[in-house]
């Protein structure tokens, strides 16, 4: 079935152009943006901002997987993410899956089925850009083949680098109540759990290489890489050399100042901003941002975060709404080499998201120049006007 792809301008809004809210006209065709008289429809009270691009989520977890004993068919959990995506604002989205020796739904079997569901997906149902990025654990050395087809195939273009080995030696040692259930969550025994991890961790002497490997492959490919979670500046200096240079979610300053001073991209969780610092004790986001070493903002866990963060941001008197709202736009698709998009330019793909300026609440977006999502006044303000100069057109 066609896709539909209205033709329209968007009047009486407030857009962000240029770096500055600006009261003036949008229109969109063809899936781009363009000029020219188009039908109308009278935005006033409205802003109109470009669409989010979120670089890191791991929501769509929850939709295929509810609890860890009631999976669901992956097909079902895409189609709940891509609404849910669509709802908040979401043009552009990585689903961050990872690719671990923790198995069950983070294992690499399983991400295979997503990469593959999501193929399928794509082509025929999504209404949002939907893509995978790899959480790659560092000591997989045995599954480096197998992981370099699946980006090839699927054509992955966003890898990053963990390391939560050290996290399950502390908790066997610590807290085996929580061992037992990240093993019930894999489908282990704890004793399983338990070798598992053992057998990761002799793989250390041979994780420097596996990983320069792969920062070679990824260069020729042409994915962009870098790694999450670093602790200290050390380890961010570390992964930079070998070229993974996007520093996602640093958990102390020292890091995110590593990565500032040598030039890396530094993302945080959207969570972080709304909440007032980080569910897991780490450094707040916030306070990264006041001291300009953070370039971006992801869902992390919560899609709604992304819009509430901007508003927060400004609320706050730490960057006014353009700036923080670039933090979600612009500034990713600059970051993954995304051109066509992150801004409101002519030419470029038409991806909007509609605010109600006193509600702040989302109630349209566009997607390439399709309506995506589309709730409140908006909805009747889209459905009543465009009929409205057609008629008028044909008098």
């Amino acid at each position: 079935m066609p896709v539909t792809m209205p033709h329209l301008r968007l009047t009486g809004a407030q857009i962000l152009r240029d770096g500055a809210l600006q009261s003036r006209s949008i229109a969109f065709a063809e899936g781009r943006i363009t000029r020219g008289p188009l039908p109308e429809v009278d935005l006033s009270g409205y802003l109109v901002l470009p669409g989010i691009i979120d670089l890191h989520g791991d929501a769509f977890e929850r939709h295929i997987a509810p609890r860890p004993s009631a999976p669901f068919p992956i097909a079902t959990g895409l189609r709940a993410t891509d609404r849910e995506a669509a709802a908040n604002g979401v043009t552009t989205a990585w689903l961050a899956q990872s690719w671990s020796w923790e198995g069950g739904l983070r294992g690499p079997e399983f991400t295979l089925d997503l990469l593959e569901a999501l193929g399928h997906y794509r082509r025929d149902h999504a209404l949002t850009d939907l893509r995978v990025q790899i959480r790659c654990e560092t000591h997989t050395v045995e599954t480096e083949a197998l992981l370099l087809e699946a980006i090839r195939r699927h054509g992955v273009d966003y890898v990053v680098f963990n390391n939560h080995l050290e996290e399950a030696v502390q908790m066997m040692a610590s807290r085996p109540e929580d061992l037992m259930v990240w093993a019930k969550k894999a489908g282990r025994s704890p004793q399983e759990h338990m070798k598992i991890v053992q057998d990761a961790r002799r793989q250390a002497r041979e994780v420097p290489r596996f990983l320069c490997r792969l920062a070679e492959q990824f260069d020729a490919l042409g994915v962009t890489y870098g790694s999450h979670d670093d602790p200290d500046g050390e380890t961010r200096e570390t992964f930079s050399m070998i070229g993974a240079k996007i520093c996602e979610f640093p958990t102390a300053r020292s890091a995110a100042a590593l990565a500032r001073a040598v030039g890396d991209p530094i993302l945080m969780g959207a969570p972080n901003v709304v909440r007032g610092g980080s569910q897991s004790g780490n450094i707040a986001a916030g306070e990264l941002i006041r001291a300009g070493l953070c370039d971006a903002l992801v869902s992390d866990y919560y899609y709604p975060a992304l819009h509430q963060a901007a508003f927060a941001l400004c609320d706050q008197g730490i960057l006014p709404l353009a700036a923080a709202w670039e933090m979600i736009s612009t500034r990713p698709a600059e970051i993954l080499r995304l051109p066509d998009r992150g801004r409101l330019d002519p030419g470029l793909r038409a991806d909007m998201v509609v605010i109600n300026e006193e509600t702040r609440a989302i109630e349209a977006t566009i997607c390439g120049g399709r309506i995506t999502h589309l709730a409140g006044e908006a909805a009747h303000r889209f459905a009543m006007r465009p009929q409205r100069a057609a008629a008028m057109a044909a008098e």
